[in-house]
């Protein structure tokens, strides 16, 4: 059986009484070749069933259309929504969508970078762990956005944990609650400093005490060691860094025989999946995180067309709300 010869430019150029390079243009980097031409190749080359080589073209014109999403757990379900909302945008544009994870760790985070720098016209960048400084740096060299993370000058998304934290505040304080203790995140989450200043100054309005302990790491695994050190910290209620986290400190209250909310309140971040699924049901911060991963693409997208210029660096901040559970309850008499 013969294989079909597959159509080159070569015939294209043929066919339609133009040069090779003209062709080439037309797919690579049409904006040099006049509209009639354009279009008269363009005809050409659908009637013969031509079909670009994507890396010649992407050599040419310098584009990709590919973009890569890179996350530091990828089992952490924070990021399901995320990820989901960045590849519905992406397949929208008729862009190829890549997605990596780092392991927590920022030098994993910029060797990816570096790697996939010449394969993709940009990275979203999800709770990025480098430091503002790295981060700056890559972003001169490449096109980034950045979820969950803020850079002076660069453009991203963030969710508003500052008046969400507030409200998880003025919660625990109508239920009575005097003293509550923040577990931590990574030493690296940006995250973790935001929710923490947030929380503090929302105890300090309100007379409550307020403590950060940690860092623990933001998965179930972290909770053993979390709740204890919350329980010796003799706070009546307790906000977790994540919703992993809390899960993991209900786990272990639960073995210790502390009835939640009975004795200890606990609140977590995020809303993931499951967080009502375990015993009690988790009150945690909510926020829409697949516009998050939709907006950040968008703003690769600004960032790659003529718009760039004009627009600059671009700040997204999307609202968060409360969700409240079982969790937490009346503070312990």
């Amino acid at each position: 059986m013969t294989t079909p010869k597959r159509t080159t430019v070569y015939d294209v150029a043929r066919e339609a009484g133009v040069a090779a390079s003209t062709v080439s243009r037309t797919f690579g980097n049409p904006r040099r070749v006049n509209a009639a031409t354009r279009r008269h190749v363009l005809a050409v080359a659908e009637r013969l069933g031509y079909h670009p080589n994507p890396l010649a073209t992407a050599l040419q014109s310098g584009r990709t259309a590919t973009v890569a999403m890179l996350v530091p757990d990828i089992a952490n379900p924070h990021f399901f929504g995320t990820i989901r909302g960045a590849e519905r945008r992406a397949t929208a544009a008729d862009i190829t969508f890549i997605l990596g994870f780092t392991d927590e760790s920022a030098d994993t985070e910029r060797d990816k970078i570096e790697r996939l720098a010449r394969s993709v016209d940009g990275f979203v960048l999800a709770s990025s762990r480098m430091p503002d400084a790295t981060t700056a740096d890559l972003a001169r060299e490449h096109n980034l956005a950045l979820i969950d993370r803020e850079v002076d000058g660069l453009p991203g998304v963030v969710i508003d944990n500052a008046s969400g934290s507030r409200q998880l505040v003025d919660h625990l304080a109508s239920l009575g609650h005097r003293s509550l203790v923040y577990l931590s995140g990574p030493h690296g989450s940006w995250l973790a400093g935001e929710r923490w200043r947030a929380l503090s100054a929302g105890a300090e309005e309100r007379g409550m005490a307020a403590t950060r302990l940690g860092p623990f790491p933001p998965q179930v695994a972290g909770g053993g060691a979390a709740a204890d050190a919350a329980l010796v910290s003799g706070a009546t209620a307790v906000v977790a860094h994540n919703d992993l986290l809390a899960i993991g400190i209900l786990r272990r209250l639960a073995e210790r025989g502390v009835s939640v909310p009975d004795q200890l309140s606990v609140a977590g971040y995020d809303d993931i999946f499951g967080a009502d699924f375990c015993v009690p049901a988790l009150t945690t911060l909510a926020g829409p995180q697949e516009e998050a991963g939709r907006a950040a693409v968008e703003i690769l997208l600004n960032k790659a067309s003529a718009r760039a210029a004009e627009d600059g660096p671009r700040r997204v901040v999307l609202p968060s709300h409360l969700v409240i559970r079982d969790s937490t309850g009346p503070a312990p008499a």
